[in-house]
């Protein structure tokens, strides 16, 4: 797939992509694209910023507008789970944005605002369902969602979403779903864990790697900055007043502190705004509004930021402090140098905070450069080290593939091949997952 035009795509959707000006694909969506249109399980490792979601959110808007099912209230065809409300608000965007040209309906489901919209919007009835999880569950529990039609499953961001803590609203949603639907699963990176889960939720997946996470980092220029902590402030001021900082986003490890340095940056004459867990939505909004449109210049974020906001013009990510897990670390630089643009990481580093540096030197495989040299390191405090909170929701699950569809490229020209499965999937970790074998109950003719 060396363009989109190249492959038999629904044509309104295929105007819309036209439109946007799509017109060579992603590594990642080059690659799962055509598997995932001929209803094949995806393993993708791609981290955000590579755009994975176009390479689920098509194949999805073209099975919709092939084979046109039925809006039914509370009883989506399509599941797609984000760990964050950001996250979720911009997939539902781009739902929107490359289905502008089709008939078919999206709702979304997050907490952090009231659920009478939600349910309103779902009873209306939904093709599409973009959630996290913390909502979902209630919703479910509520008797406002019924997962028994889905056919086509989504689980976005995997390794964030156990890094939040949700694996135990996934076994739920998992349970709920039928075991006979298609299953796309995307994680940044593959650890064991992450394997793990895929393999209980995915059927003869089709494997893709297109984001070794040594790369993406060796992409971005980082620098280390030697500071004492009652300095912090002033040296974070004199970096952001430089001519080439256009658009910043300073990572904090607590919120307590993340609103903190807000009050005193606007002292400075800096204004900034903060993001994180403790924002209502609406507020998180109106900051992520303000960012992307150039109204503020600064972003002070916790790590709950440091995944699900994809806002190009990023020139700097700074560290403010260092992250406690160095995979946070790989997850917030990952704000800048986007969309083959350059980016630049600086990272305060205190003598409080050299385990965390030499930590997160060992994962990347490379040691960051000192800006400052000269400076020696102050002694360590003896403070017993904060943790930040994490925030947000989302979490989800499959066991195989949709039935038997018959929505294989090779039907498509006329082969006469299904797409369908057979055979038994056994336990593997969740639930009981068996695929009968027998006809499609879709099949090319019914488009």
């Amino acid at each position: 797939m060396k363009k989109f035009e190249s492959i038999d795509l629904y044509a309104p959707l295929q105007r819309a992509l036209a439109e946007l000006d799509y017109v060579t694909p992603t590594p990642i969506q080059a690659k799962a694209i055509p598997p995932a249109i001929a209803g094949q399980d995806v393993l993708g490792c791609a981290q955000t910023g590579t755009g994975k979601t176009a390479a689920f959110a098509l194949p999805i808007l073209d099975y919709l507008g092939h084979e046109k099912p039925r809006a039914r209230p509370n009883r989506p065809t399509t599941l797609v789970l984000a760990p964050t409300r950001e996250l979720a608000i911009q997939i539902g965007d781009s739902f929107r944005s490359y289905g502008k040209h089709m008939k078919f309906h999206s709702a979304l489901v997050y907490g952090g605002v009231g659920q009478n919209g939600q349910v309103n919007s779902l009873r209306r009835g939904v093709d599409v369902l973009i959630a996290t999880p913390g909502r979902l569950i209630d919703l479910m529990d509520q008797g406002h969602i019924d997962l028994r039609d889905v056919e086509i499953f989504v689980l976005d961001e995997a390794d964030r979403m156990l890094d939040m803590g949700f694996l135990p609203a996934l076994k739920k949603i998992i349970a709920a779903l039928p075991s006979q639907r298609q299953s796309m699963f995307f994680s940044a990176t593959l650890a064991p864990k992450i394997r793990e889960l895929a393999g209980s939720l995915l059927f003869n997946p089709i494997s893709i790697n297109v984001t070794p996470k040594k790369k993406s980092v060796e992409l971005i220029e980082q620098r280390l900055r030697i500071v004492r902590r009652d300095n912090k402030v002033s040296t974070l001021t004199s970096l952001l007043t430089g001519k080439n900082v256009t658009r910043s986003i300073v990572f904090t490890r607590t919120k307590h502190g993340a609103n903190a340095l807000v009050r005193k940056l606007d002292k400075s004459g800096i204004q900034a705004v903060a993001i994180h867990g403790n924002k209502t939505q609406n507020a998180r909004q109106k900051a992520l509004h303000a960012f992307r449109n150039d109204k503020i210049k600064v972003l002070v974020a916790t790590d709950v930021a440091a995944r699900g906001i994809d806002i190009d013009g990023v020139s700097h990510v700074v560290n403010y402090d260092m992250p406690v897990e160095p995979e946070s670390y790989v997850h917030r630089i990952g704000r800048t140098g986007r969309a083959g643009q350059d980016g630049i990481a600086i990272s305060f580093c205190t003598g409080d905070e050299r385990d965390e540096l030499r930590a997160i030197e060992s994962l990347i495989g490379q040691k960051i450069q000192v800006e400052n040299p000269e400076e020696q390191f102050e002694a360590p405090s003896g403070k017993p080290k904060q943790r930040g909170g994490r925030g947000g929701s989302g979490g989800g699950r499959s066991g195989g593939g949709r039935p038997s569809s018959g929505r294989s490229q090779n039907q498509r020209s006329g082969s006469g091949q299904s797409r369908g499965r057979s055979g038994n999937k056994n336990k593997r970790g969740f639930t009981s997952n068996s695929r009968s074998n027998g006809q499609s109950s879709r099949s090319a003719s019914a488009r």
